[in-house]
């Protein structure tokens, strides 16, 4: 290969690597919130196993003839490891474990006939299985293959009834049977399990969703999952965008989340782009004006010396957001920045508006990022304000004096409206009946990291039968 055929890829390489689209969400699930997924998944794969049906068996062995129905899985007791299969998915395997099984037999020998029924186990049971997780074509994340490998050991068969004894010497025939049919019938259900049911649990997580009548937000994956031995790892777009136009949105420069903890059960990664889409998509939106009224304040006094009869009157305040907030991360903590037009005016009863003033209004305000359950949530408080008059630098010294009472007003009747609205939060992207608790937020430059461990509220199989049934998640 030539130099110029080198320098011709690498070149190719550089501009695929610069053109992708960082992400504006990360998250992380460690080998720890694997493990609190062990017993769930168990009880869920033990909950599939008892559901197997097995078809009636029939034939005959010399002078016997039997017939085996009703077969039921009634007791099972598996070892088994869930963890993860680095570049795959995960791994669910089970090592010596048993299933006991009831059926009915009815056997005819010679003029002879007997029915009872016959207590089963399948000893030495082990199942290998493997997930392949993907993303599809939506950027959902799915199970999109299912490896999976049973054997059973041996197999014991314990008769009752009439000819109990006589026909202990015939077990080893008809286990052999039985171990065959059950043996192909336990990967069938596991596939059916993940392809099918765990599939429909993973549509619970919002990929393209709306947050409120505003805005929506799209959590769709850039790529497919990186799995480690100790980690998966998912980039989603996490963008918000304005649901009256959403070709309308950002183009992400920001910083790229990195996240080098293993500690907690989760991880959840933000950056600047995150927060920055949103504000965006409701400016553009239209929730960018505020009016309030007020009753007759300092800010009358000193605005209205031209017409002192307007003092008693009250006041009204709109503010106007003139272009997108921006949002701020550094390791001291978030902020957002903010430009507004104040107009001050005063309400004659029965009179038309008299407007004091019109001002530029630059804000800074302290971002503080919480998590409750899967809903993210802002609390801001009002650190920095100044006010300039549109009119005049003279006028704008004038104002100096205002800057206090303003900013009180602002803390007291503006930000309270807005941090109502924020408080409602946006959900992350995690399935149903799965909380974060125990959250850590840590501030980074150009991003924050939200650590938690999980809780299950509910187990895997309601999850999945509220979705099939068409039921939500009330906590979202």
């Amino acid at each position: 290969m030539g130099l110029l055929q080198v320098s011709v890829i690498f070149l190719l390489s550089l501009i695929t690597m610069t053109l992708a689209e960082p992400p504006g969400c990360k998250i992380r699930i460690t080998d720890r919130g694997l493990e609190m997924l062990k017993a769930e998944t168990k009880r869920f794969v033990e909950e599939e196993l008892s559901n197997i049906t097995m078809p009636e068996m029939r034939g005959e062995e010399g002078r016997f003839q039997y017939t085996i129905k009703d077969v039921k899985i009634t007791e099972l007791n598996l070892t088994s490891d869930l963890r993860f299969q680095p570049d795959v998915g995960l791994l669910f395997e089970v090592q010596n474990s048993s299933i006991t099984l009831n059926f009915q037999r009815r056997i005819l020998y010679w003029l002879f006939y007997d029915e009872g029924a016959i207590n089963a186990s399948a000893e030495g049971v082990d199942i290998f299985t493997v997930l392949h997780l993907s993303k599809d074509k939506e950027g959902r994340l799915k199970i999109s293959n299912v490896s999976c490998n049973a054997s059973i050991a041996k197999m014991r068969a314990r008769f009752s009834g009439t000819l109990g004894r006589v026909y202990d010497f015939i077990g080893a025939f008809l286990t052999t049977g039985m171990r065959f049919v059950l043996n192909k019938q336990i990967c069938p259900a596991l596939n059916h399990a993940a392809l099918v049911l765990v599939n429909q649990l993973l549509e619970t997580i919002p990929v393209r969703a709306e947050v409120d009548s505003y805005v929506g937000i799209d959590y769709s994956l850039l790529n497919d999952p990186v799995v480690t031995e100790t980690s998966l790892d998912m980039d989603f777009r996490g963008m918000f965008y304005d649901l009256k136009n959403e070709n309308e949105t950002l183009v992400n420069y920001a910083v790229n989340p990195i996240v080098r903890e293993y500690d907690r059960m989760i991880y959840l990664a933000l950056s600047e782009f995150f927060f920055d889409s949103g504000l965006f998509s409701y400016f553009k939106g239209g929730l960018n004006r505020i009016a309030m009224s007020q009753q007759p304040s300092i800010l009358c006094v000193c605005l209205s010396k031209q017409n002192p009869a307007l003092i008693e009157h009250p006041l009204s305040l709109e503010l106007e957001v003139t272009s997108p907030p921006r949002s701020t991360i550094k390791t001291s903590g978030a902020s957002v920045a903010v430009n507004c037009n104040l107009k001050v005016l005063v309400l004659p009863p029965g009179k038309p508006a008299v407007q004091l003033s019109s001002m530029t209004m630059v804000g800074k305000f302290n971002a503080k990022v919480s998590m409750k359950g899967k809903r993210l949530a802002i609390h801001l408080d009002l650190r920095r304000f100044k006010i300039f008059s549109n009119q005049s630098a003279l006028e704008s010294l004038a104002l100096i004096p205002l800057q206090g009472p303003l900013k009180t007003m602002l803390q007291i009747s503006v930000v309270p409206l807005i941090n109502n609205y924020t408080k409602r939060g946006v959900q992350i992207p995690l399935p149903d009946g799965i909380d974060f608790i125990e959250e850590v937020v840590e501030y980074h430059n150009g991003y924050i990291i939200v650590g938690a461990n999980l809780h299950f509220r509910t187990g895997l199989r309601e999850i999945i039968e509220r979705k099939l049934s068409g039921e939500t998640d009330n906590s979202i």
